[in-house]
């Protein structure tokens, strides 16, 4: 066999193998998981300090 025709042979084995594709795409679909969960932290955070703040002004302004 020539060289080419073994590299050629190794490139199709290559493509042909799908043994990593299940990984990746559950690595795809992890952080895309973990975005989400950060997008919505994110959110829920903000709206919790805005609560607390506004708690703080009443309990200020009663004590006045």
């Amino acid at each position: 066999m020539k060289w080419n025709q073994i590299m050629l042979k190794f490139f199709m084995g290559i493509v042909k193998c799908q043994n990593g594709a299940t990984a990746v795409e559950y690595g795809l679909i992890l952080s895309l998981l973990v975005i989400a969960m950060m997008a919505a932290l994110g959110n829920v955070a903000g709206s919790t300090t805005n609560m607390w703040n506004d708690v703080s002004n009443d309990i200020t302004e009663a004590s006045d």
